[in-house]
């Protein structure tokens, strides 16, 4: 296929990260306070999960990386986040994790589309929670005016709604208005605009090109290009894809290649750096580009991401593994 290498991504001191990993399950950071706070809030310790939002005030990258980690850890248990509410009904944070919480909780209920004719109850029980996030996440957003993350946050519960493009539209300026280089948000709004939820392919993909080509090296918004092109292949090629050649196309190959070789992760990575690495190593591995697909992966360190893997298979982690074992990763 001509692949070309891209080394320069991955150029750092030698020993410094090790090539086996254990796998860590739901956890695509490298943050050791958003570690703990997900291990205390999954075992309901709720006050742990306010303390590390607090601490991400200043970041805004960080603050939408943790507030969507505990909100997934907190699925079920919205009551908790409510409960602290009641003590201090003033805490932005605690409106924003609820919010957030409530889009998880709703997205893990989602009935399967083609069922939904013999799920009328589940729809229902859906869309309610879905849309009973936006309050929760208005007030975030008027309680600490400058912040992004709620908007972001309301981007997805936007999108399982299914409201107007006007107002997706809206909400995404909110965001971006807040912070231009939001990768939450950005995230949100590729998958807004591709085909399978009623976008057009072309739109999406400039987008991401567009969004791409405004990034300094270390941002990894050069990792919507395979994100784009997951979304692009579930709606698309739904029907044709029998095993890793029918992915990609020799040329689609190249688009993700000259988006890798312009993000270098650098010395302080950004919090998505490792979902970034398991967009790159997914696409290259389904484009039987094996060295960068090692490369990528190697360095997820083991923490691999719902996207792109959900896109694979309905265990994210068993398709990571797979991929792992076929390019001679050893991953435990």
């Amino acid at each position: 296929m001509g692949v070309m290498e891209v080394d320069r991504v991955h150029s750092q001191p030698s020993g410094v990260r090790p090539r086996a990993a254990r796998v860590i399950r739901g956890r695509a950071w490298l943050d050791p306070v958003l570690d703990r706070a997900v291990e205390a809030v999954s075992d309901r310790y709720m006050r742990v999960g306010v303390s590390a939002l607090a601490e991400s005030r200043t970041d805004p990258e960080l603050r939408s990386l943790r507030v969507e980690a505990l909100a997934k850890a907190a699925v079920g248990w919205s009551q908790g986040v409510e409960s602290l509410l009641a003590e201090d009904p003033g805490n932005p944070d605690l409106w924003l994790w609820l919010g957030r919480t409530r889009v998880e909780e709703a997205w893990r209920i989602r009935p399967d589309a083609r069922a939904r004719a013999v799920q009328a109850a589940g729809f229902t029980a859906y869309t309610k929670k879905m849309r009973s996030a936006r309050e929760p996440l208005m007030t975030a957003a008027e309680k600490w005016p400058d912040d992004p993350v709620p908007w972001e946050s309301m981007l997805w519960a936007a999108l399982g709604s299914d409201l107007d493009r006007d107002e997706k539209d809206r909400l995404w300026k909110e965001a971006q208005r807040r912070w231009p280089t939001l990768y939450g948000a950005h995230v949100a709004r590729v998958i807004m605009l591709s085909p399978q939820w009623g976008g057009m392919a072309e739109e999406m993909f400039d987008f991401a090109r567009v969004a791409m080509s405004m990034a300094p090296r270390h941002d990894p918004r050069a990792a919507l290009i395979p994100l784009a092109y997951f979304e692009y292949f579930v709606q698309e090629r739904s029907g044709i894809i029998r095993g890793s050649s029918s992915w990609f196309s020799a040329e689609e190959c190249r688009d993700v290649e000259a988006a890798a070789r312009g993000w270098f992760e650098g010395h302080r990575p950004h919090p998505r750096t490792i979902e970034a690495h398991n967009l790159f190593g997914a696409a290259f591995h389904l484009a039987d580009a094996r060295r960068p697909a090692r490369q990528h992966l190697n360095r997820t360190l083991g923490r691999p991401s719902s996207l792109p893997w959900s896109y694979l298979g309905s265990d994210p982690v068993d398709q990571y593994l797979k991929a792992c074992k076929q390019l001679n990763l050893t991953v435990t």
